[in-house]
């Protein structure tokens, strides 16, 4: 299933944001060419040796890549660069520092005539766009200061303490709505046989993420307070303690679901009655007591008990797994959504994409070593094994 075959996309990309957006099309069957510092490449190959001596960021964000070393401050190495996105690219995606993209020649003023039908997605930070730019156009971004400048940073934690999310949100959203945004690019130039320009932004990605709290924050109302695992404004909906010193997760979304709560898990018909707890406000409102009732109820009984209850009630719960638990998953293992990808280290497991086709997976091809296919690419430019040699030898690959 390769819907996207045919397509390159050259990759000015480092960290997570646009790996992880063009990793989505490489999955999807496009060519995507990584363009790589030589010596040490993408930063994000040296955050961590997890995976048999390689970094977890990189083996997640650039499979099915082909690497092409070039050092970008070698005229040489420019030139080639410029000579692959007008001869080969369909789509340019990079997220270099603020401004070093368009220092290099590429940016849409300097493509957009030489090749009308090119897509070119920047993502920064804070946005790049030249008639109206922001005071933070040339502010460095990274994932953690995005979730700070967002406000998602002020609502996650404890009411002690805000913290951020354990994975790269603010990368991921980012990533993501570059992909999204390039998909529809490629919609619309098959309708017109015109490329344009996507100026993505991190901070507006998160923004839209942050929908619910700024409704909920509307015309200066109090935010949705820091609730931990809980949820901040519906209850009881997050983790509770049961008996045997174990953790269930359950959420309860409407009244119906709160008369089968009291009556058939706390088997307390009565408090589905109780003025205390009448709609959904009163409950997150009055939530110490409520959570006093559970912890009482639930302390007499087992996780798998309290689970029991839960199911016949019809109760949304689940599992407070760690990472080995969601390695081990039963239903990700029953769906067959596990496959080998080939790394410079060897094969390793890797998730299916989300989604499923009837006519095959995406493809998963191999994670490359850095420099893999510097003299292949070079050679389909026209470069000559002698030139090549010359090439390395000035260090410009």
């Amino acid at each position: 299933m390769q819907p996207l075959k045919g397509l390159t996309v050259v990759a000015l990309e480092h960290a997570i944001a646009a790996p992880f957006a063009t990793r989505q099309l490489a999955d999807l069957g496009a060519r995507v060419i990584k363009i790589e510092r030589p010596g040490t490449g993408d930063f994000a190959r040296g955050y961590d040796q997890r995976v048999r001596g390689l970094a977890s960021h990189f083996v997640w964000t650039n499979r099915s890549k082909e690497s092409l070393t070039l050092d970008l401050k070698h005229p040489r190495a420019v030139e080639l660069l410029q000579r692959l996105i007008v001869d080969k690219a369909d789509c340019v995606v990079q997220n270099l520092a603020p401004g070093a993209a368009a220092r290099l020649g590429v940016s849409w003023p300097a493509l957009k005539d030489r090749r009308p039908d090119l897509i070119l997605c920047d993502i920064s930070g804070y946005g790049d766009d030249p008639v109206a730019p922001g005071p933070y156009r040339d502010k460095k971004a990274y994932d953690l200061l995005i979730q700070s400048e967002s406000g998602f940073v002020s609502l996650t934690g404890t009411p002690e303490e805000p913290c951020k999310a354990g994975v790269s949100i603010a990368d991921i959203a980012a990533g993501m709505y570059a992909y999204s945004n390039i998909l529809a690019a490629l919609l619309q130039r098959n309708l017109d046989g015109r490329g344009r320009r996507i100026d993505l932004s991190m901070l507006e990605a998160m923004g839209e993420w942050m929908g619910f709290p700024l409704y909920y924050a509307f015309d200066g109302a109090p935010p949705p307070p820091r609730a931990g695992a809980a949820h901040a404004t519906i209850y009881p909906y997050g983790p509770f303690p049961t008996g045997d010193g174990k953790t269930v997760m359950l959420g309860l979304q409407n009244e119906r679901e709160w008369q089968q709560f009291c009556s058939k898990v706390l088997l307390q018909p009565q408090l589905a009655q109780d003025p205390r707890f009448a709609g959904s406000a009163q409950r997150s409102a009055q939530r110490d007591v409520l959570r006093d009732i559970i912890v009482q109820t639930f302390s007499a009984l087992g996780y798998a008990q309290v689970v029991q209850r839960l199911e016949d009630a019809q109760i949304a719960n689940a599992e407070l797994r760690d990472l080995s638990g969601l390695w081990q998953h039963e239903q990700l293992a029953a769906r067959g959504r596990w496959r080998e990808v080939d790394t410079p280290a060897g094969p390793v497991p890797a998730l299916l994409p989300p989604g499923s086709w009837d006519d095959g997976d995406p493809q998963l091809r191999a994670v490359p070593a850095l420099g893999q296919h510097t003299d292949a690419l070079l050679a389909e430019l026209g470069v000559s094994a002698a030139e090549i040699a010359a090439l390395r030898a000035d260090q410009a690959v």
